[in-house]
């Protein structure tokens, strides 16, 4: 069969929940993927990097808590580390997903995938053979992005480590540098300080400054503690790999960092590069527009990183959701729901984006950060609480550190915006999640009330700094 109602070029998590949605819906689907199915999440990103950090948080809760502290005598053991990594990640071996793909009945083409005209789609294999496949309905193009490397003199001849060749590592290096300061940059800082690197981190722009201020007020510090050579306003100017394979980067003030490994993580570019847009018009390389329903046009669907409007895999995975069931709903000449919060928009990734990120402390936030609440036109109100003084906290770990903040559309009396900082605040958010999606009314969150002691009741502290 070469004629299918969907056909899905990427098999990653987003790919493989828009070709779930259609076939749950009473369409036929077929998936193309040129790499394992399952994506960077599965072998290069959120699973295995989340490996890499959990063990070292363990045992700093451990040590944080009298009692549990004097039975703890040894180091992390790197070796152990690195095997439940490479569990997480499957061996990089995708058997189990292609797996799932057949008991839901979606047929899998390995090879590259390019789009070739109205609706058309050719799959190119390893052996070079070319299959053709229609598509009757859709085309929905999820391939995801990849690590931007920059144009810095040497950088690509010296073959730096991007986020998956840093994940996927079989040996911890004595000296790492790390260009960038954002997500991958400051998890990646952590997790190689605890197994035994010595980091500098170039942060030019510094540390998570996408965020509230005191995100990275609290990570650069923690870092430092760490023993983590955070250098916020360093830019490189040129590197080079030398023949003992360690590596120089020079800064452009002129300052020499040496290490043994360097790491590039300053940002994503589309995986659009050789996907055939040119034969309808679009321009190869760049980010596909879409609309609320991540239609491109009449036939093309673009979901996940490839859209650019939210690069995280949970909420890719959301627009797929809306993808595949707004394709049905077409299909079926059904209504189309694609009003602010309606089954077919994707309203969240505008309004209520959760992120974690799994630093020491952690970091937890969900919908708009104060600059961004102003820029947006809002008429707000930033309440701040020392996350520390609530009781749950203190019975939680000794010497707990964070800050909570809720931004507040006072027009509303809604929450448009909330970030914790703190160890394992990474579970509470989903309740700030709920607030923000849901528009419940400041009056109403009264009547939600934190179980004691927990850190939790930061909420009812909150609403009181907020007032009634």
């Amino acid at each position: 069969m070469s004629t299918y109602d969907v056909v899905v070029i990427g098999a990653g998590p987003v790919g493989e929940n828009v070709a779930d949605r259609v076939v749950q819906g009473g369409l036929t689907a077929a998936i193309v993927e040129r790499e394992l199915v399952g994506g960077e999440c599965s072998y290069w990103a959120c699973m295995p990097t989340k490996a890499l950090l959990r063990s070292g948080a363990a045992l700093r809760a451990a040590r944080q808590v009298p009692g549990a502290r004097e039975a703890v005598t040894g180091e992390l053991d790197v070796a152990a580390v690195l095997h439940r990594r490479d569990e997480f990640a499957s061996h990089w071996n995708d058997e189990g997903q292609v797996s799932w793909l057949d008991s839901v009945g979606v047929p899998l083409l390995r090879g590259h995938g390019r789009i070739a005209g109205d609706r058309v789609v050719e799959v190119t294999a390893a052996d070079g053979t070319v299959t053709r496949l229609t598509a009757r309905h859709a085309v929905v193009v999820a391939t995801g992005s990849g690590a931007l490397v920059p144009d810095i003199e040497g950088l690509r001849d010296a073959k730096p480590w991007t986020s998956r060749e840093t994940v996927a590592a079989k040996e911890v290096p004595a000296r790492l540098a790390v260009i960038g300061g954002g997500v991958v940059a400051s998890e990646m800082a952590t997790a190689f300080s605890e197994l035994g690197s010595s980091v500098t981190m170039l942060a030019r722009d510094g540390v998570l400054h996408l965020n509230e201020l005191f995100v990275g007020e609290h990570v650069t510090a923690s870092l430092r503690d760490k023993g983590v050579s955070v250098r916020v306003g360093a830019e490189a100017g040129s590197v080079k790999r030398h023949d003992d394979g360690t590596v120089s980067i020079t800064l452009t003030d002129g300052e020499q960092i040496e290490a043994d490994e360097l790491l590039v993580a300053i940002g994503r570019t589309p995986n659009t590069q050789d996907l055939g847009l040119d034969t309808i018009g679009l321009e190869p390389g760049a980010w596909l527009t879409v609309d609320d329903t991540l239609r491109v046009n009449d036939w093309l669907y673009a979901a996940g990183d490839v859209n650019r409007r939210v690069l995280l895999t949970h909420q890719g995975k959301y627009q797929a959701r809306a993808v595949g069931d707004v394709i049905v709903a077409r299909a079926k000449g059904e209504p189309v729901d694609d009003a602010p919060w309606g089954r077919h928009a994707a309203t969240a990734d505008e309004r209520a984006v959760p992120q974690v990120v799994f630093t020491e402390p952690e970091v937890a936030s969900v919908g708009l950060t104060a600059a961004k609440a102003v820029a947006a036109g809002l008429n707000i109100r930033i309440v701040d609480y020392d996350l520390a003084a609530t009781a749950g906290s203190a019975l939680h770990a000794e010497g707990y550190r964070g800050q909570a903040r809720m931004v507040v559309d006072e027009d509303r009396k809604v929450i448009v915006g909330c970030t914790l900082v703190g160890p394992d605040v990474a579970e509470m958010i989903h309740a700030a999640t709920v607030a923000i999606a849901g528009e419940v009314p400041i009056d109403r969150l009264w009547h939600a009330v934190p179980a004691f002691p927990t850190v939790s009741e930061v909420w009812l502290r909150l609403l009181e700094a907020y007032g009634r």
